[in-house]
């Protein structure tokens, strides 16, 4: 729960900017399957080996706000951690998530998890393959990119730390965990999008399999509420998070 001396604290903290602001530094394409997508890295001023951490998008993908995603690489960057952004979805996803009724729209995205797992773990590979890779690499997920990070995190033993942002795991994939990575859910007590007890849920499993877990909830906050340009909460959710994975990706 976020006290009332955190949220005025959250008031006054700053997410420092990287010098190019909002920019990413190189656009790489990855290929998962017959598909081949495109990644946008934002990096670190940093010199030598450096962590790394994807972040996935969520269902309206990164242009429905790319200053709210811009804010997460700024901090992580001033922390010296790497930001890769991969555009996951295909144009047939897009098309259908922009158009599908509601439960068609969430059928659809249970069909489509382990393929988009499966690009996140090309993602992965390509990124450790890098010169200046340290090895340490995180996952962060915002809704529906939280679900794809939680499973892929799941499948995967080389990802280091996990934060989700209002997501959970997908119900397929929770009866087959075995290893979660050291993770942090955060999730607005008033999200109707997705229920807060999918985060809830989640962080149990983890603990269940041995995972170091931290749950923050919001009072009062619904769906994407740190993609909010004016609420003290926004800057209280990065700084969290890029804490998190500083913590759990150093060397």
């Amino acid at each position: 729960m976020i006290s009332r001396r955190t949220a005025l604290a959250a008031i006054t903290a700053l997410v420092s900017p990287v010098t190019a602001r909002g920019a990413p530094g190189e656009q790489f394409n990855v290929t998962s399957g017959q598909d081949s997508l495109l990644v946008s890295r934002y990096a670190a001023a940093a010199h030598g080996k450096r962590a790394a951490v994807i972040a996935l998008h969520g269902a309206r993908a990164i242009e429905l706000k790319p200053r709210a995603y811009e804010r997460y690489a700024e901090a992580l960057a001033a922390r010296g951690i790497d930001t890769y952004f991969p555009r996951y979805m295909t144009p047939a996803d897009t098309a259908v998530l922009a158009s599908a009724a509601h439960e068609d729209r969430v059928a659809y995205e249970k069909s489509r998890y382990e393929a988009w797992a499966d690009t996140v773990a090309a993602t992965v590979t390509a990124v450790l393959g890098r010169s200046e890779s340290s090895g340490r690499l995180g996952l962060l997920g915002f809704s529906l990119g939280s679900y794809i990070a939680a499973e892929a995190a799941a499948r995967d033993t080389r990802i280091a730390a996990l934060a989700v942002l209002y997501g959970g795991m997908p119900t397929a994939m929770a009866t087959k965990v075995k290893h979660l990575p050291p993770l942090i859910a955060l999730h607005g007590e008033a999200d109707k999008n997705v229920s807060i007890s999918e985060g809830r849920e989640l962080v149990a499993l983890g603990k269940s399999v041995g995972a170091e877990t931290e749950f923050v909830a919001y009072p009062g906050k619904g769906h994407g509420f740190d993609f909010s340009d004016t609420d003290p909460m926004t800057s209280d959710a990065i700084n969290r998070v890029t804490r998190f994975f500083q913590a759990k990706l150093a060397a």
